[in-house]
């Protein structure tokens, strides 16, 4: 197994680039270094507390080493104290490469000079291999005649894209296999393209993106009170962003390379806006399959680490969104528009059925896994255009309420005491935050007719939601949620109505096992 050393400090640019958060910066270099094969022997990194182009004497600053495969903070004091305290490490190090334990070095805004001057002079002397970035301090120790075989600045770089080029011109120095970890550590993801594929998740994109929705629906509430009537211009700007929206989260979850994913879906989703939200995702799932593609060759061509960045980043994002602005957008719009379409005339045709349906099936979509793959897709699709939703306001009053009301009925009669408890916190989640209907789940899946009343109540919600046309959104406080909808009085009444009814049932169920004990 080769052995490397990290040496460097928090840096000038890079402070401003991951260098302010040392164990982060480490952590990375040691997760890559994992997964090509490499162990890290030990660590020498000065972190200031602020950047060392304004740094003083008398700054603070830490010392951190390697203690069990770990980045640990060995000292701290002012920069002058910790460069002293670095010096013995500095030595020891050196003495380690003189000894030939060290196979490579990575170096990050060092000091050749000072306290980095005892490896330095051993690296050249053993023409010990080294990667790294800092413009000035990579020029000064190739001028000295290390073996510098990657260099880079420090604009436009991540901890994770730097720590990907550090290693990734190691292992190809010694023919040695590298998977570049992409996803979070835990998730051990690499670059490979079926990894990828596997990364592009529809229903991920849609929930993650739920924040932005509800936002535009504030803003829409907003507008209609008559002194904000001119928040109706940033509502037609939200709307022209949601696809901006959903093409970065889905570059950042396909390609987790930090802000050059981010880049990435940001180019894309502009040029996608004209596609809608399917033209954003289709867009944003592009860009970052192409992050992917031309980060990897980027590295294997050995560009500068701020230029594999730019390409990565500005022309993966590029060329998806052209794609999508010339050839896929127009089609996505449409295909939104049918969907919309289809919904609208089924709603039309008679609103109180479809409403009455669509409340009974909701629980058995929930409890299937078919909400959040394809109900909650067509909500977001509806609230694109105006805002609010059909299957919005219904998932509202048939989940949500009626899950209210289920354990509204367990707080005030419970079968016995531990139900009350379970109940509240998802009473107050229910009415505060209009989510977590699962808290009803104990008491439907263990009472019949708890579970009945619950498609009973639903339905009845529904249908009244058909009855008084109205559009709404969950996800949201349900005191608020009326009026973010189109029929305040409307909506208030389909979502009264099915938590009573679901509290009435309850209640009677909770009651039938206490009369037969007695």
């Amino acid at each position: 197994m080769k052995k490397i050393v990290v040496i460097g400090s928090s840096g000038g640019n890079l402070f401003n680039l991951g260098g302010a958060n040392p164990n982060k910066l480490l952590q990375e270099i040691l997760m890559q270094s994992g997964a090509a094969g490499l162990r890290i022997a030990n660590i020498q990194f000065i972190a200031a507390t602020e950047s060392m182009d304004k740094a003083k004497e008398t700054t603070k600053a830490a010392l951190y080493s390697l203690n069990e495969e770990n980045p640990v903070e060995m000292f701290q004091g002012t920069l002058a104290e910790t460069n002293l305290e670095a010096a013995n490490l500095d030595a020891l190090i050196a003495e380690r490469i003189k000894n030939g334990e060290i196979d490579g070095i990575i170096s990050m805004s060092i000091d050749p000079n000072g306290a980095n001057k005892e490896v330095i002079a051993a690296a050249i002397e053993k023409n010990v291999p080294i990667v790294g970035t800092g413009g000035t301090s990579m020029a000064l120790i190739t001028s000295q005649g290390a073996n510098v075989i990657a260099a880079s600045g420090t604009t436009g770089t991540t901890n994770r894209t730097r720590a990907i080029s550090f290693i990734s011109s190691l292992c190809k120095l010694w023919g040695m296999k590298f998977n570049p970890i992409i996803g979070a550590p835990s998730e051990k993801t690499n670059s490979s393209n079926s990894h990828v594929l596997k990364n592009i998740n529809i229903r991920g994109i849609m929930v993650s993106s739920l924040p932005g929705f509800i936002a535009m629906a504030l803003i829409l509430a907003l507008s209609q009170i008559p002194a904000l009537k001119g928040l109706s211009e940033v509502f037609d700007i939200m709307i022209n962003a949601l696809p901006v929206m959903l093409a970065v989260i889905a570059a950042k979850q396909v390609s987790d390379l930090d802000e050059v994913s981010i880049i990435a879906g940001v180019v894309a989703g502009v040029l996608s806006v004209k596609g809608g939200m399917i033209g954003g995702i289709i867009g944003g799932i592009g860009a970052g399959i192409l992050v992917q593609f031309f980060f990897s060759k980027c590295i294997q061509w050995r560009f500068p680490m701020t230029t594999v960045n730019i390409v990565a980043g500005g022309i993966s994002g590029l060329i998806s969104g052209l794609i999508v602005f010339y050839l896929i957008g127009p089609v996505a719009l449409q295909a939104g528009n049918l969907i919309k379409a289809v919904l609208e005339q089924a709603v039309a045709f008679n609103p109180i059925v479809a409403g009455l349906l669509a409340g009974i099936l909701i629980w058995p979509a929930i409890l299937g896994g078919v909400y959040h793959a394809a109900i909650l897709p067509i909500v977001l699709l509806e609230m694109e255009k105006t805002g609010n939703s059909f299957l919005g306001a219904v998932d509202m009053v048939g989940l949500v309420m009626v899950a209210a009301g289920i354990n509204l009925a367990n707080i005030i009669a419970p079968r016995d005491k531990g139900e009350a408890t379970v109940a509240t916190p998802g009473f107050l989640i229910n009415m505060g935050f209009g989510t977590f209907v699962e808290s009803a789940y104990p008491f439907m899946f263990s009472n019949k007719i708890v579970f009945g009343g619950a498609l009973i109540s639903a339905g009845l919600g529904g249908a009244l939601v058909g009855l008084f046309n109205v559009r709404g959104t969950a996800y949201v406080p349900s005191f608020t949620a009326p009026l973010l909808s189109n029929n305040i009085t409307g909506f208030i009444i389909s979502m009264i109505a099915p938590m009573l009814c679901a509290f009435l049932i309850t209640f009677v169920a909770n009651r039938i096992p206490l009369k037969s004990k007695k």
